[in-house]
């Protein structure tokens, strides 16, 4: 039952994006098409579940002077990883990413799992709370993607799906277009949220 609630927690409930707030240079760097959200998702995803499991299972053998250096290299290693991944397979998207990548390795969702959760709990926590994590940053920053690029050039992952009549709304495929896209869906969820609360409390 445990293992669920550490999965589920970070879909919705402590979604990094969406209720945390964390890691927003990606998130508003990189989703101006869902393809670029997508890959920025996934590669963040991968860092933060091979680090949570490596850090969960050697916690006991690093001193606690060094924790955060010893982190950091182990956040790095898979960062790099990542990297070579994309830019052997994916070499088009990897340009595109450019230095976000490699700055996954201070991404403050990585580091605040690994310090606030992964080193204190056991491995199997660890990992479903990564999974829950990584997945839930994924979709968030798939979402923006797919609005930001489907009212900015009027497609989703590169498919035309307006019309001909259309006419792209550029400012969301640039950087003010982010800030605009990611405080209507806070304010939505916002007042989503209030609202279920308000109903729950007076039933």
């Amino acid at each position: 039952m445990r293992m669920w609630k550490e999965f589920i927690k970070g879909l919705w409930k402590e979604n990094a994006v969406f209720r945390q707030l964390m890691g927003m240079c990606p998130t508003l760097a990189v989703t101006n098409t869902a393809i670029n959200g997508l890959a920025m998702g996934l590669a963040t995803f991968f860092v933060l579940v091979c680090s949570s499991v490596i850090v969960a299972m050697i916690k006991n053998y690093i001193p606690s002077k060094v924790r955060i250096p010893s982190f950091i290299v182990i956040i790095a290693t898979f960062v790099t990883i990542a990297d070579l991944f994309m830019a052997a397979f994916f070499p088009d998207i990897q340009k595109v990413l450019g230095l976000f990548i490699p700055l996954i390795v201070v991404n403050c969702l990585i580091l605040g799992r690994a310090e606030g959760f992964a080193s204190k709990n056991p491995v199997r926590f660890a990992l479903m709370d990564a999974l829950g994590m990584g997945i839930g940053f994924t979709w968030a920053l798939t979402v923006l993607g797919i609005i930001r690029e489907l009212l900015g050039m009027g497609s989703i992952f590169g498919l035309r799906v307006m019309g001909a009549n259309f006419t792209p709304w550029i400012i969301f495929i640039l950087p003010p277009g982010a800030f605009l896209t990611l405080g209507i869906l806070l304010g939505i969820i916002n007042t989503f949220s209030k609202q279920k609360a308000t109903e729950t409390c007076c039933h």
